[in-house]
């Protein structure tokens, strides 16, 4: 699976599952609501019953998710034109769509390499979508879980050079994962190999914005949804980056993070952080 400038990717820790269209997955609802068609019947139907209990409804839901995709390039943008980063490792990258990162960052510097990770065997499908980038860039694609971060690190540096900063983007990943998971555990092993400079960069869904509509959408998705959800707070989000430094304006809602000119929003239930590796 390979195209200008990418390389083929083998998967990095093990065979992706069959495609289940009886239970509803994450990508394919978040798909759903960025108006894609990589999603099924289950899908569909799951997103319509859980985001009618959130603020907006289901339209307000995809306004979200808008925000979600517009914040990711806002923070590619930043990572390479101030932090100077050109190196990004995107797990669990989900089923693309327009602006993926590495579209992103090279149209920024034409030069950047990008390693998208996932486990989801419908993304998988879909990853030659991914695999476009320019003559001089390179993009890979690679199967591997969050849970088990080594073989992820390994695969990553077949494309990736360690010895210079890497941008880890976790977007809407960490609240799969529950306290007993350990996700700063995860994290830290992630970080541990990447040199000064390397960033971080998180989004969450938050406990503490719009709570009770939130807990009542997440109590929706879970009834259905092949992975559970797990709210935190601002100060659990801000926690997961222990160790880092944080970038302005620090933990705060998408809609706020470095926002363009002129642009207002309204309050978005989803925190994003950045932190940068110092030593």
């Amino acid at each position: 699976m390979t195209s200008n400038g990418a390389h083929d990717s083998p998967a990095g820790t093990a065979e992706p599952a069959e495609i289940d269209t009886s239970v509803a997955h994450a990508a394919r609802v978040y798909d759903y609501l960025l108006g894609g068609r990589a999603n099924f019947k289950v899908d569909r139907e799951l997103a319509e019953r859980a985001y009618a209990a959130r603020p907006g409804g289901i339209e307000g839901a995809r306004a979200g998710v808008r925000d979600h995709r517009a914040t990711l390039g806002r923070l590619v943008r930043y990572c390479v034109r101030e932090a100077g980063i050109t190196q990004f490792l995107d797990i669990g990258t989900g089923i693309p769509k327009e602006n993926n990162v590495h579209e992103v960052a090279q149209r920024e510097t034409a030069d950047a390499r990008v390693v998208y990770v996932d486990k989801d065997p419908v993304v998988l499908a879909h990853a030659h979508q991914l695999l476009r980038g320019t003559p001089e860039g390179t993009v890979k694609y690679a199967y591997g879980d969050l849970n088990d971060p080594q073989p992820i690190l390994r695969e990553a540096g077949t494309i990736l050079d360690f010895s210079h900063p890497v941008a880890v983007m976790l977007f809407g990943i960490l609240h799969f994962f529950s306290d007993a998971d350990d996700p700063r555990r995860l994290i830290h092993q992630l970080m541990a190999p990447l040199p000064a400079g390397s960033c971080l960069a998180i989004t969450h869904l938050a406990s503490d914005v719009h709570g009770g509509q939130i807990a009542e959408m997440a109590n929706r998705l879970n009834s259905r949804l092949a992975e559970t959800v797990t709210l935190r707070t601002h100060d659990e989000v801000a926690a997961l980056l222990d160790g880092l430094d944080l970038v302005e304006p620090g933990v705060v809602q998408i809609t706020e993070w470095h926002p363009d000119p002129g642009i207002t929003a309204a309050a978005s239930a989803m925190w994003v952080g950045v932190g940068r590796k110092t030593g």
